[in-house]
């Protein structure tokens, strides 16, 4: 367990880095007039790999062993950095590295750190490790609040801030980085929930599951590519914004509609309407967000956009799991279980069962039973995610439409566009 914890750490630290600094780097090399068509085509190999990685998973802890979503990486990085190193030439800072380390801001990075962790763990295990009124959930709760806190006070002091305030001052920023927050709190909350969803209601294999949800992460894929061309098309982004968050609300509030007796036509169909949203927030806010910025400052916006997202992302996952907890064990309690499945009553037992309940030998009334309180915990984040979306669609109406059509490119443009 402890090499694997430190595993996702380094993994952590590698690929939330990469995530951040691949839109950095696309908001460098090119000007806002062409940057909706750049984002986008950056957009479609991250959401393949929101199609390809569940599929992959599933296919390696069902016929192989889990150890291969680790090791297929490997090939995957190594062609990745051999294009970095022989094929992106940014134009260099002159400055020596010293001077480049000692401008990062490492007290910020460590206090945002530990106010994240701080906040994200109670809210993790509340309900389900410690109940909400123990000192175990509001110590690290409320001191993970107060860092946080002071971590926005702190940020006004640096000359090179992690968040630096210039960047917050716009009406538009605000707001769609409260959307960037929104949008990753529901989108990895349902690529969590979705698979578990199908293997739970429907007894289907991880797999099956997978499959099942190949609707939703394609339109996600198709829409990621449309909305950002449109965007380039009609040099307007305002009603893309708006629209994608009324489909995003929609299609989740409407999953709260499935049963174990739905059929394949409607989970499909109603995933296609929330995969419309998430693709399209996923490419359009962007360029409103860089918008706003000086030229000099677009590549840093993007970057706390990304880190806004990620953030929503953690404690999506987080109040998620709280919730789906919280739920089940209200709902497993009223139900009379065997000996053989007395670990239900453990909340922090009920993911890992999931897997059990196609082939546990219990009768077919017992089993629809646990197949419905697992329904109703999901339905609740179900409702979740659609209270957020309609809180991201109010947001999303205060956001300006301002113009695309500058052309000054950033700090580390391809070296030889300075020719």
């Amino acid at each position: 367990m402890t090499v694997l914890i430190v595993g996702r750490v380094l993994q952590g630290l590698g690929g939330g880095g990469l995530d951040v600094l691949s839109e950095v780097i696309i908001a460098d090399i090119t000007t806002l007039q062409e940057r909706a068509v750049y984002i986008g085509l950056l957009s479609l190999p991250m959401a393949a790999g929101c199609i390809a990685g569940p599929i992959l998973g599933a296919v390696f802890s069902e016929y192989v062993t889990w150890r291969w979503i680790g090791w297929i990486n490997l090939p995957v990085i190594g062609v990745a950095l051999f294009l970095a190193i022989f094929f992106m030439r940014l134009t260099p800072i002159d400055q020596p590295l010293r001077a480049k380390l000692g401008r990062i801001d490492w007290i910020g990075m460590l206090v945002f750190m530990a106010g994240c962790i701080l906040f994200a763990l109670p809210l993790i295990w509340a309900g389900n490790m410690y109940p909400w009124s123990s000192w175990r959930t509001i110590v690290p709760l409320v001191i993970g609040v107060l860092i946080l806190v002071g971590f926005a006070f702190y940020e006004s002091y640096p000359t090179d801030a992690m968040f630096p305030y210039r960047i917050f001052r716009s009406r538009t920023a605000q707001m769609t980085l409260l959307g960037s927050f929104i949008h990753g709190f529901v989108l990895y909350t349902l690529l969590q929930y979705l698979p578990l969803f199908f293997q739970a209601v429907y007894l289907q294999k991880p797999l099956e599951s997978s499959i099942s949800i190949l609707p939703f992460c394609c339109v996600v894929f198709v829409f990621t590519g449309i909305a950002a061309f449109a965007v380039d098309f009609f040099r307007k982004y305002r009603w893309k914004i708006w629209t994608g968050w009324v489909f995003l609300a929609v299609g989740c509030g409407i999953f709260s509609l499935w049963d174990q007796s739905s059929s394949p036509a409607m989970t499909a169909s109603f995933q296609v309407i929330a995969g419309i949203g998430i693709g399209t927030i996923f490419s359009v806010p962007p360029i409103p967000m860089q918008a706003s910025a000086a030229p000099e400052d677009q590549g840093l916006a993007m970057g706390i956009m990304v880190a806004f997202r990620l953030f929503g992302a953690l404690i999506g996952l987080a109040v998620g799991a709280t919730t789906f907890s919280s739920v089940f064990a209200n709902r497993i309690h009223d139900i009379a279980l065997p000996a053989s499945l007395a670990s239900l009553k453990k909340p922090s037992e009920a993911v890992g069962f999931i897997p059990h309940l196609r082939t546990v030998d219990i009768s077919p009334a017992l089993r629809d039973l646990i197949r419905e309180a697992y329904k109703d915990a999901m339905q609740t984040i179900w409702y979740e995610l659609a209270a957020f979306g309609a809180f991201g669609f109010l947001s999303s109406l205060f956001v300006e439409e301002l113009t695309m059509e500058t052309e000054e490119l950033g700090r580390q443009y391809f070296e030889h566009e300075s020719d």
